[in-house]
């Protein structure tokens, strides 16, 4: 089962009590979710991809998607919280209100095959502790909801290891392409969300009917058709495949993402997520040799 645990400001709109708790503190953003408590808070970038994942449950059949509610509000503020699910309708069983302690033995505890934030920090403590990751970008673009569930994913850093990702960023491309095709045959070591793609290609196989599952999976990469070699080999080692491969050769991923119209892409560059979130809800995933640097900095 995949299992996704979601923050209370990736499901919803907070940005509002966002500020308030920047500005002024844990206080005045309790007293501010309380004054508001019946009022239901509008959808965050993550409410679609979560809306269609619990619709794939049918009453009276095993569960192929459990969400967890993980956020870090106190239980007071998490009323509000738990009021905009129920006005939604929204399938979740579980929910944990940390008020700011740490939320990662939680997950672990829950098997989370996926977690969803706001928060880089959070984030990246939580690929820190082995679990699939990704910083939603709460200005993304969301646009008309269409049938089906379409998920996309970055290759080097994100599907995959930075082993390759490492070489371009310390030789460059032509190594990069050299290295590749000299290691084809090699396959790639397993990244943070490989076992994201598992868990979705386990609930296509679940279908009976291939034309009757509604998700559908990309991978989107910057690679080149001169290394896709090695990108297919270790699919085929891995036993898992993707609907659809898009070989941008370095093009903006963004128009690509919107004409396979993702729910959500996840990419370990920001300069990519930056562009994809114009177009489609997009999720920095801060891993790898790219984001070394950038934590560093941090």
């Amino acid at each position: 089962m995949l299992t996704v645990a979601v923050s209370s400001r990736a499901l919803f709109n907070l940005e509002d009590g966002n500020t308030i708790f920047q500005t002024e503190g844990w206080a005045a953003f309790d007293a501010y979710m309380r004054k508001n408590e019946k009022k239901p808070l509008r959808p965050g970038v993550a409410f679609p991809v979560i809306q269609k994942l619990l619709a794939l449950n049918i009453e009276g059949a095993p569960r192929k998607v459990d969400v967890i509610l993980l956020s870090s509000n106190t239980l007071d503020a998490g009323a509000r919280v738990m009021n905009s699910v129920r006005h939604y309708g929204l399938n979740i069983d579980r929910a944990f209100f940390t008020s700011g302690g740490n939320r990662f033995s939680i997950a672990q505890a829950g098997n989370v095959t996926l977690f969803l934030s706001t928060n880089p920090d959070e984030v990246r403590r939580a690929l820190d502790r082995g679990i699939a990751s990704a910083c939603v970008q709460p200005h993304s673009h969301v646009g008309e909801s269409a049938p089906g569930i379409r998920i996309a994913f970055d290759g080097d850093s994100v599907l995959f290891d930075d082993s390759a990702e490492r070489v371009n960023h310390e030789s460059g491309l032509a190594a990069f392409t050299q290295n590749e095709q000299k290691q084809a045959r090699i396959p790639l070591g397993a990244g943070p969300f490989k076992p994201v793609l598992q868990a979705l290609q386990e609930i296509q196989e679940s279908y009976a009917d291939a034309a009757d599952c509604p998700i559908r999976v990309a991978l989107v990469t910057a690679r080149s058709v001169s290394a896709y070699e090695r990108v297919l080999h270790t699919f085929r080692t891995w036993r898992v495949k993707v609907d659809e491969c898009f070989l941008c050769g370095g093009l903006p991923k963004g128009p690509f993402l919107a004409a396979f119209g993702a729910d959500l892409f996840f990419d370990d560059g920001m300069h990519n997520i930056e562009s994809a979130a114009q177009y489609v809800p997009s999720g920095h995933v801060p891993h790898g040799v790219a984001n070394q640097e950038m934590a560093v900095t941090a």
